[in-house]
Order: C-alpha cells, then sequence, then structure tokens
C-alpha cells in the first residue's frame, strides 16, 4: 500500500514539530529579574549551528525584581571556563526592545541581534549573555551551547 501524499505531509509535519523544542538554558546568576523564556532564532535544535555571516534574533522574557533607569548588556564566548567579550551591536537594553525606566513585578521582552562574523573560528562554544541594570546587578544571566560554522 502506498500512503497518500497527505499522509506523507502530516507525518513530516509530526516530525518537524517534534524537533522543535523550546530553547533550554542554563540561568548562570539572574538576581534582579527572572528569566520566563530564551528564544533564537533560528536555532532548532541545540547546540545551535551559528552561521559565519548570519544575524540571530534574541527574544528573551523577564520579569524585574527591580526599579532600574536603564540596563546594558554584555554576551560572551564561554571557551574552557573564560569569558571573551563578544560585540553586539546594541548594547543599551533600551534600546532593544524594553520600556526604560525599569518597574518591580513588570515584564519585558528585550530584543536583539547577535551576529556571527565571517572571520570568527569554526568552533563549539557557550554563548554568555548578561543584562545588568543600572547598579551593575544581573537582571538576567543566561548560556546556551553553540556551534559557530561556515
Amino acid at each position: 500500500m502506498v500512503p497518500s501524499p497527505l499522509a506523507l505531509l502530516l507525518a513530516l509535519g509530526a516530525a518537524a514539530t517534534a524537533l522543535a523544542e523550546p530553547l533550554r538554558f542554563v540561568d548562570c546568576g539572574s538576581v534582579d529579574g527572572s528569566i520566563r523564556e530564551v528564544n533564537v532564532s533560528p536555532c532548532p535544535t541545540q547546540p545551535c549551528l551559528l552561521h559565519k555571516g548570519t544575524s540571530y534574533s534574541i527574544n528573551v522574557t523577564f520579569a524585574s525584581k527591580i526599579e532600574s533607569q536603564g540596563s546594558q548588556a554584555r554576551v560572551y564566548g564561554e571557551m574552557l571556563h573564560v569569558d571573551i567579550p563578544f560585540p553586539i551591536p546594541e548594547p543599551d537594553g533600551c534600546k532593544s526592545g524594553i520600556q526604560c525606566p525599569i518597574q518591580k513585578g513588570h515584564s519585558y521582552s528585550y530584543l536583539n541581534k547577535l551576529p556571527v562574523k565571517s572571520e570568527y573560528p569554526s568552533i563549539k562554544l557557550i554563548v554568555k549573555w548578561e543584562l545588568v541594570d543600572d547598579q551593575d546587578q544581573m537582571l538576567f544571566c543566561w548560556k546556551i551551547p553553540v556551534q559557530i560554522t561556515s
């Protein structure tokens, strides 16, 4: 018996849905906020395959536990437990989807881009993304495994 095209399409759709899991992350010290969700797009599986010359969308939903006039992002590539600064186009959280001043008890969607430059080496590492408040305390900190590839 030959399966119908519809049956094949449904089976493929079910397989694709099974592969699209929520992004798993490690909270690495969110003190002044609590992370609800981390999305890196596109990243259908982990470790995230980051292709050189491509930019990835970052969306972090978090709730603030404090008041803050502003926020700054710091991004690192962690290799052998050493943090190597990773430049991003817009480190100011108030220009990245967050309405400032930040208010205690409110939820925010932080939006940014992670550009992967062509000159980066092809390597496996951990991306560590921090957002600090105006007292340099962690609103959030998360880590995910990635692999930079051509």
